[in-house]
């Protein structure tokens, strides 16, 4: 049983050949089957989800077209928040909230048409790169159970890439998007920072964070930012003008394209051979299809994961101290309210929240604050001087997307460096806050898929589509994930 893409899937619904109550059930039934290997979800709002699709297809049959994607079941990363949907952000400290508004990408997504599955695993918070740092249990990847999907936004990406939905949103702070595209072969988007609405979403960094899709093509990410992205006034950091259509340059290839490629980005030197060639491989089939390659040096971005591991959880400190069991979410009582913040705190967050926290509060602490969060700060400048230099050559820089393929559940959930190592490449575009889009071009000896990885300047979203695409159909990667009707996945096994 296939799943079809959303684009395919949208046609078909207009054409009458599928119904999205077949569509919906096709979904909930991939769920039953390897949702219990995955554990993808957080929330499956069943009911929801069927009485959407009845009403999409009551709309199609009385001619009332809501939207691009009527009909088109999405899953969403369980820190956006739903109007009557558990909200949690994979942390027992808001285990149970249930807001009582969506995030305007939500609302966004209902306006156009879309179904929503339900509510994506996630690292507590977004803090993580293998979403082994869930309140509720860690998620599998779907082409090997046996490894990590990646993180934090590991959720969305199994469940898209396992065919339990169509498409997904993730955010990506420091390459949550990305990264966990790339360990389960699909396609995952950082947009410009403040091109989308960050409203509703539960806040780890503000100045990185950004909402952005997960899909199977990369027309169908195309389709979802172009539903999601638009100025917002209840996001004060929302970029205030419209956009050129993201999709406008699909199709138009590679001739007279000018790839930088930045093979050591970010001073990764630890990237896997098979990893390295699949890079390497497309690189040479660019320039075959028209494109001009030249080797670009961004120094400053070496001094990246470290400027970024102080600003992301200097942000997160100030960030989570809403969370202080009084107004919502986990309460813990004490005999002073000081007692009680302290009790709640330390039960409600997991280790990996803890630490960042707590590394956060001392780099913002006085006597410390220009020593560290303001040094890190001048280099973040210099990472946006670099990039700058390097798009005056050329006009999109690639790289691999992660170091790695993806690594066994437990590798590195006891050594954290090595963890903080699976973002290295994808972290320089957050601190500039520049478009970024993984495209699975192939698998390694083991059969786990390998991401690349196509940035472009600010608000050059259409540029960086047009060269994902082309990556896209060069690479001819079937992003659909081994599975037997009778026994779900094959992953376990590989």
């Amino acid at each position: 049983m296939s799943i079809p893409s959303i684009v395919e899937a949208a046609r078909a619904l207009r054409e009458g050949s599928i119904t999205s109550v077949g569509l919906a059930r096709q979904v909930l039934y991939r769920i039953a089957m390897v949702e219990a290997q995955l554990h993808a979800f957080l929330t499956v709002d069943t009911d929801g989800l069927m009485a959407g699709a009845e009403e999409a297809d009551q709309a199609f049959a009385e001619g009332r077209d809501i939207g691009p994607l009527q009909g088109i079941p999405i899953a969403l990363k369980d820190n956006l928040t739903t109007r009557n949907l558990e909200t949690t952000a994979g942390s027992k400290i808001l285990s149970g909230y249930v807001p009582p508004y969506d995030a305007t990408v939500v609302k966004r997504l209902r306006q156009a048409g879309a179904l929503i599955v339900g509510k994506t695993n996630l690292d507590e918070f977004a803090m993580g790169s293998s979403t082994e740092n869930s309140a509720f249990g860690p998620t599998r990847n779907p082409w090997n159970t046996d490894r990590v999907p990646g993180g934090s936004s590991g959720g969305s990406a199994a469940a898209v890439a396992a065919g339990m939905s169509l498409g997904g949103l993730g955010s990506d702070t420091g390459g949550s998007i990305r990264q966990p595209a790339s360990l389960c072969g699909v396609v995952g988007v950082k947009p410009t920072y403040g091109t989308v609405s960050r409203y509703g979403l539960i806040a780890f960094a503000s100045s990185l964070d950004q909402i952005g899709p997960i899909t199977h093509t990369v027309a169908d990410a195309v389709l979802l930012l172009e539903v999601i992205g638009a100025p917002d006034p209840l996001d004060s950091t929302s970029y205030p003008h419209e956009m050129e259509p993201v999709g406008a340059r699909l199709g138009r290839g590679l001739e007279g394209i000018r790839v930088g490629v930045a093979s050591q980005l970010g001073g990764a030197e630890a990237v896997e051979p098979d990893v390295e060639a699949a890079f390497f491989q497309m690189v040479s089939a660019m320039e075959r299809a028209g494109a001009t390659t030249l080797e670009v040096d961004l120094p400053s971005t070496e001094q990246g994961l470290s400027a970024y591991y102080l600003i992301a959880p200097a942000e997160c400190s100030a960030n989570l101290a809403r969370f202080d069991g009084v107004r919502y979410g986990l309460r813990v009582n004490g005999d002073t309210t000081e007692q009680m913040m302290s009790r709640s705190r330390a039960d409600g967050f997991g280790p990996e929240v803890t630490r960042r926290v707590l590394l956060g509060t001392f780099a913002l602490s006085a006597g410390y604050h220009e020593a560290f969060y303001g040094q890190a700060q001048k280099v973040r400048t210099l990472i946006r001087e670099d990039l700058a230099r390097a798009y005056r050559q050329c006009d999109v820089l690639v790289s691999p997307t992660s170091p790695t393929t993806a690594f066994r559940l437990g590798d590195r959930t006891d050594n954290p460096l090595a963890m903080y190592m699976s973002d290295v490449l994808t972290i320089p575009s957050n601190l500039a806050g520049h478009p970024a889009a993984n495209i699975p071009i192939g698998l390694d000896r083991h059969d786990l898929p390998i991401g690349f990885q196509v940035m472009a300047p600010a608000l050059e979203e259409a540029l960086m589509f047009q060269v994902a695409s082309a990556v896209e159909e060069l690479a001819g990667f079937d992003t659909t994930v081994p599975f037997d009707p009778s026994h779900g996945l094959r992953g376990g096994v590989r």
